[in-house]
């Protein structure tokens, strides 16, 4: 059977192809390369261009490749940007979630593995927050990843489609392999502009925020490697085949760093002084926010393996190196 995975030419969805190739899958790829890269995608994989509300499309991919399996990645992912424009996160993230699962359901998918975020905890009331703590989204990205989940906990009561959904930390790092990485060159994420800000690529960099209720003053986040996130998709497969009971886990490591740790990491690592501006805080970004992980571990039995923030920024500095000579 045949794994399709939404989103496969963008950051995460690409580890994930090279994670279940490794693993003697067959994949599929549903990208509308938005963000994504065709090149991100090995030219053996099937790769479709299109949009995950085409249900007719992905109908007919489900149809063609015999799939049994989707790992839902294709979503919007900028907080700012989901507070300015909420109706195209609600619209893509939600709207369009909810036209792949009846599809799926319709074609007789099995297992589908959705992409979701700690942002469903809003800022949570303890730390580390577990699995069982109340949803609070803070921004309408939080909101729309959380309808989803919703969406998907009713369709499985309903119908015989089992799913896990994983709720995301902070991503970063590369494919240790250096065969993908973090692409996007507008990208958000803090390592990847700390790491370009150090290769040059940008003038300085901004700390959004100092007076958070956090030994520092700037926001404390959870930061897990990409490779050890696509292996706990993997590990969610390999359950829901095995015949687990849909279920919804935390991928982070448990333990927090702040926005300053990460640069002063991504300095040292590189070996550059970089400049840093202090601003003010941007909306819907929670103070901290740390997993608990216990489930993924005890249930999954995954196993973190670059549980490290030196080992995270070394690849993603050298991932960003490589682009820009790919680039140049």
């Amino acid at each position: 059977m045949t794994v399709l995975v939404t989103g496969g030419a963008g950051y995460i969805g690409s580890h994930m192809v090279y994670e279940l190739l490794d693993a003697g899958e067959d994949v599929v790829v549903l990208d509308n390369l938005t963000t994504g890269f065709r090149w991100a995608v090995p030219e053996r994989v099937s790769f479709y261009e299109g949009d995950t509300g085409d249900e007719a499309l992905a109908c007919s991919i489900i149809a063609r490749h015999g799939v049994d399996a989707i790992i839902h990645f294709a979503a919007s992912i900028v907080v700012p940007d989901s507070v300015a424009d909420p109706l195209a996160y609600y619209r893509n993230n939600t709207a369009n979630s909810r036209t792949l699962i009846e599809g799926a359901v319709k074609s007789g998918v099995k297992y589908f593995i959705f992409s979701s975020t700690a942002a469903v905890y809003g800022n949570p009331q303890s730390v580390p927050v577990s699995e069982d703590a109340a949803p609070d989204p803070m921004s309408p990205y939080g909101s729309s990843k959380l309808m989803t989940e919703i969406i998907l906990r009713d369709t499985g009561f309903a119908y015989p489609l089992k799913y896990a959904v994983l709720r995301y930390f902070n991503v970063a790092g590369a494919d240790p392999q250096m065969r993908t990485g973090q692409s996007t060159p507008a990208a958000t994420h803090l390592i990847k502009v700390a790491v370009q800000t150090a290769l040059g690529m940008r003038k300085k960099m901004d700390v959004f925020g100092t007076d958070y209720p956090t030994p520092d003053g700037t926001c404390v986040r959870d930061y897990i490697h990409v490779s050890d996130l696509v292996r706990a998709h993997s590990d969610a497969l390999r359950y829901l085949r095995a015949g687990g009971d849909s279920a919804t886990f935390n991928c982070g490591y448990g333990r927090g760093f702040s926005v300053l740790d990460v640069i002063e990491t991504v300095k040292c690592v590189s070996g550059v002084d970089f400049r840093v501006e202090l601003s003010e805080r941007r909306p819907g970004d929670p103070a901290q926010i740390v997993a608990a992980s216990d489930r993924a571990r005890d249930i999954l039995h995954w196993a973190p393996r670059y549980d490290d923030l030196t080992t995270i920024v070394g690849n993603a500095l050298e991932w960003e190196q490589r682009l820009r000579a790919r680039n140049t």
